[in-house]
Order: C-alpha cells, then sequence, then structure tokens
C-alpha cells in the first residue's frame, strides 16, 4: 500500500459504517487522519467503531443527512469536538431497487435522489464554510459510472449520481481559489451489501460491462479517495476520477 500524507487531517465520511465507506474510513486512518463516520444506522456506526478505533482517532454520528438541521447539528459539534473539518467523503447512497421507468413509484424515485443529490448539497451547504474559515478543503463525491452511462432499470440510481456529477463541477469551479478542491469518482459495480438491493439480473447485466470481468474491490476506491483527499491534489478541481474496469468510454 502507498503511504498517503494525511497526517493531521480531519475527515467526515458519510455512510461510513460498511461498504466503500468503511474502506475509505480504514485507508484514512492508515494515512494518519482522524475521521468522523456519519451514519443512519446507529448499530453498524458503532460495529465500526469497534473495527477501527484501535487503528486511530474514530469517531461515530448518527444523522439523517437528508434532514439540514440534523445536518447542521452534527457538523457544528464535530467542528467544536476537533477544531476544523479537512475532508469530506460524499459516500452515502442508496440503489432504491430495479425496475423500468413507468413502474418505478415516484416515492422511491424521490428518495433515491434525496439521499443520493440532495444529501451531498446539505452536507456541503454545512461543512463548506467551515472550511472556508481553516483555508483548507478537499471533497470528494461517490458518483458512478452509471451517472455517465445510465443504467436501465435503475433510471433513479443513474439520474441522482449523473447530478452529483455536474454538482462536482459546479461546486469545484466555485470554490477553485480557496483552496478546496472538489472532485468526484465514478466507479463499477463493488460487491457490498448495496447488492441486496438489486435483482440479480441487474447485477448480471453489471458485471457484464466492466472489460476486466471482475466488480471493484472497495479498497481500490478507497486508494483512489486518499489521494484525492491528501495535500497532492492540488490543482484538480471538477474532475471525474473513473474507476471502472475500463468499462467508462468518455
Amino acid at each position: 500500500m502507498n503511504q498517503i500524507d494525511l497526517n493531521g487531517r480531519i475527515s467526515v465520511i458519510t455512510g461510513g459504517a460498511r461498504g466503500i465507506g468503511l474502506a475509505i474510513a480504514e485507508r484514512m486512518l492508515a494515512s494518519g487522519a482522524a475521521v468522523s463516520l456519519w451514519d443512519i444506522d446507529e448499530d453498524a456506526l458503532k460495529a465500526a467503531q469497534g473495527k477501527l478505533s484501535r487503528r486511530g482517532t474514530t469517531d461515530i454520528r448518527k444523522v439523517d443527512l437528508t434532514n439540514e438541521k440534523d445536518v447542521d447539528r452534527i457538523t457544528n459539534d464535530v467542528y467544536a469536538h476537533f477544531g476544523k473539518i479537512d475532508i469530506l467523503v460524499n459516500n452515502a447512497g442508496i440503489t432504491g431497487g430495479n425496475g423500468v421507468v413507468w413502474e418505478l413509484d415516484p416515492s422511491v424515485w424521490r428518495k433515491v435522489i434525496e439521499v443520493n443529490l440532495i444529501a451531498p448539497f446539505i452536507t456541503c451547504h454545512s461543512i463548506v464554510p467551515k472550511m472556508l474559515a481553516g483555508g483548507y478543503g478537499r471533497i470528494i463525491n461517490v458518483a458512478s459510472i452509471a451517472g455517465k452511462e445510465g443504467n436501465p432499470t435503475a433510471s433513479h440510481y443513474s439520474a441522482s449520481k449523473a447530478g452529483l456529477i455536474g454538482f462536482t463541477k459546479s461546486l469545484g469551479k466555485e470554490l477553485a481559489t480557496q483552496n478546496i478542491m472538489v472532485n468526484c469518482i465514478t466507479p463499477a459495480a463493488a460487491k457490498t451489501e448495496l447488492f441486496a438491493q438489486m435483482e440479480q439480473r441487474h447485477i448480471d447485466y453489471m458485471l457484464s460491462k466492466i472489460p476486466m470481468n471482475r466488480f471493484l474491490n472497495v479498497e481500490e476506491a478507497a486508494a483512489m479517495v486518499a489521494w484525492l483527499a491528501s495535500e497532492e491534489c492540488s490543482f484538480t478541481t471538477g474532475g471525474v476520477f473513473d474507476i471502472s474496469g475500463g468499462r467508462a468510454v468518455y
């Protein structure tokens, strides 16, 4: 494992209790950062803390990321506890299951947009002022290859991740002169607990689109995020970094 220098940095990772988020937390700790894991699942948070606490400073916060008052409260608590927030990884997301557009329930569509797109706006709305006050920040949004290509029977998920890519580019330009870099990654599917929300035929479809003929390892995503979270990422903002096993065509 290459060593990324994140010594002294304070990182917030949403959806950090499992899957890619947990792998990112492990890599952040290995690189010297403290981590604050934000998740809706309190039991999963406690399990993650038990696993990670021996590796470094691990803070956990139960939070509804779609509720701006909840996010503002937790942001202020974490900022008061650590004195700063250097890194934000917007990783939390849901798939919403599978279905063609005319059969998807509008309430499910809205929920996916709320969690995958509006929640990252809310966390940035709350945390960016803290980064501006400190004169430093790194924001990494976990989008998806589906946001670039559009997966059939996953219009809600694809649209939410396409929106997150656009949001990344806009925020990156707004903060370009403030020493706050904003980038996103567009991973192909990783075999995590999210697979339980998908139909097998959709999982098979995603695998068939990856030239490497395997799913992403969560540690591979964490490695890319760690560099994007570092000081070495100093002239790249509004960028979209593919980690798709050769699937991406642009």
